[in-house]
């Protein structure tokens, strides 16, 4: 009964504070109660009416879609703060399911909308969350189609430390996905992923440390892996070698 009351002030105190803070989109769900959604299980399905939007208070989020003969594609995942479903599309395009278990909370795509529309602070909110979404799918389609396996893994390693997610101990990065997550949302092998992890630890870049821990011995090399570092010679104007 403690923990239910310690809970339930918890979620009013967010509240007060983001309505003193001003009109947010998260501000948006607040209103709305919190959901447990155990590990594995779906939020929403792809092709389903997307009647809904989904804030992730807690926990990790991944979405898939399946193309062919039932291969599964990761496009994205979402940690807490994240929003999903804000695409103007009437059906959901991807299945969202939890990595971990999470807290979310829903608010429907009509209310969602109309708060939008009448408030002069959410609108260019709303336009700049679009914005954010159609650069992170064009940084996806450029990893993909140009870079190489250890160029896509350093970059998701680099890009998932650059969060501010809670970490188990100091100078260890929590990794909730496992490795085949990682493999469908690089287009990768499981096997590939596994290689290119002990190739890194091999050189002193990266060391794992149990299923979902890794140490990062050496970030500023490891983001000269991921061939987005400004790794150019003002001298030359070519690319350093980095091997």
């Amino acid at each position: 009964m403690l923990m239910q009351s310690n809970h339930a002030f918890e979620n009013a105190e967010k509240t007060s504070q983001a309505i003193h803070a001003g009109p947010s989109l998260s501000s948006l769900f607040l209103m709305s109660a919190t959901e447990i959604v155990p590990a594995g299980k779906a939020i929403c399905w792809e092709g389903d009416s997307a009647q809904h939007l989904f804030q992730v208070e807690e926990g990790v989020v991944r979405l898939h879609r399946i193309i062919g003969e039932g291969r599964r594609v990761i496009t994205a995942f979402h940690f807490a703060g994240d929003l999903i479903g804000a695409s103007l599309q009437n059906d959901f395009l991807f299945t969202a399911e939890a990595v971990t278990e999470c807290k979310i909370r829903r608010i429907s795509r009509k209310s969602f909308h109309e708060e939008v529309a009448r408030s002069d602070a959410l609108g260019p909110a709303y336009i700049s969350l679009l914005c954010q979404e159609a650069a992170a799918a064009h940084e996806q389609m450029v990893l993909l189609s140009k870079k190489n396996a250890e160029e896509r893994l350093c970059s998701f390693i680099v890009k998932l430390a650059s969060r501010r997610n809670p970490q188990p101990r100091p100078g260890l990065l929590r990794v909730p996905m496992n490795r085949q997550d990682i493999a469908d949302h690089l287009g990768l092998t499981i096997e590939t992923v596994s290689r290119t992890i002990t190739k890194l630890a091999s050189r002193n870049i990266v060391s794992p440390e149990g299923r979902h821990d890794l140490r990062i011995v050496n970030l500023a090399r490891l983001k000269q892996l991921s061939g987005d570092a400004d790794d150019f010679s003002k001298e030359t104007c070519h690319r350093v070698n980095l091997h």
